[in-house]
């Protein structure tokens, strides 16, 4: 993958995704010339993949004493301030004028709209359905930076961008069915504010670190998830079983800021080509979580759908470079 075209900060970026980024300052380029890292980076890297496969299982554990819109502004809240305090200890400087609208967006798809958006649709939808749909989301990510740059990729791009959102579709279809859910509305409109803010991320990513881009953007969203999180509290039922209180503090440490820290150490030392396509395997990962940690029976089409998507991302990426 190149490095201004996908990022991945899901759960949440997340994700992971998400959760496919690029990764920030030059590090990668000093390290090939090295010829040192590499091991290092990779396993750096598939920690970060690790920690964003248990996104979606953790939002349901979440979910079990926590409303939707508590779990979302809480984890938002709590990883900000691991964020800012990361920032302030760096002693990082503040994001010159013009990369705070990039920043804005970023925060709006990837740390606000993608984790309230799925964690909305893991009401209703099982994890394994939820990580088939957005297991597309390396495939739109590179169609919103084809599309923001204006180039002109292969056919065989356009071929296989098409292919995996019809196997997609049609899975949803299938396990719906016939008719798209109300869940499934949520994950493709999460599949779209996510792919902008990763492809936002990923061109800031080349002006400045990674980490420093989704840190600020965290930091960001910080005065609206506290007034958030008091809102949600009040309003939604609270009932801290273990199981929420694990899910919450996951989302919050592991997903969204240490298993990004990682992430992007591992893009940097071992090269966003070679690193980033371990996240192929992120939506497969989760669903083995989704057996082993929730106890969900897959459908045979969910790990052939989660395949079939996969080979799609590859012929993307291949066309593309």
């Amino acid at each position: 993958m190149k490095a201004n075209d996908s990022a991945t900060l899901t759960g949440s970026i997340a994700v992971p995704a998400a959760e496919t980024t690029a990764s920030g300052g030059d590090g990668a380029g000093r390290d090939a010339r090295r010829g040192g890292g590499d091991t290092k980076g990779i396993a750096l890297a598939a920690l970060g993949v690790a920690a964003f496969s248990l996104t979606f299982p953790a939002t349901v554990w979440g979910l079990e004493g926590l409303g939707p819109w508590t779990v979302t502004s809480a984890r938002v809240a709590l990883s900000a301030l691991l964020a800012g305090v990361a920032l302030a200890l760096a002693r990082v400087p503040v994001p010159a004028r013009r990369h705070w609208p990039g920043l804005a967006v970023v925060a709006g798809g990837c740390v606000l709209g993608f984790p309230l958006l799925t964690t909305l649709a893991l009401q209703t939808s099982s994890t394994a359905h939820a990580a088939v749909v957005v297991g597309l989301l390396p495939m739109t990510t590179a169609v919103y930076a084809v599309l923001r740059t204006g180039s002109r990729p292969s056919p065989a791009f356009w071929a296989a961008a098409v292919a995996g959102a019809a196997v997609v579709v049609a899975f949803t279809l299938r396990e719906s069915g016939g008719a798209l859910s109300t869940g499934d509305l949520f994950l493709f409109a999460a599949l779209l504010v996510c792919a902008a803010g990763y492809g936002e991320g990923g061109r800031l990513a080349r002006e400045m670190p990674g980490w420093h881009v989704i840190s600020w953007a965290l930091v960001l969203c910080l005065p609206l998830s506290v007034v958030g999180t008091a809102v949600a509290v009040s309003a939604e039922p609270v009932r801290l079983t273990a199981h929420a209180v694990a899910g919450l503090l996951w989302l919050a440490v592991g997903s969204q800021f240490l298993g990004l820290v990682v992430w992007y150490r591992g893009l940097a030392r071992a090269g966003v080509a070679r690193a980033s396509q371990l996240q192929l395997a992120q939506p497969l990962l989760t669903l083995v979580w989704a057996v082993v940690l929730l106890g969900e029976d897959l459908s045979p089409a969910a790990p052939l759908t989660a395949l079939a998507v996969l080979v799609c991302i590859a012929v993307t990426q291949r066309a593309r470079g």
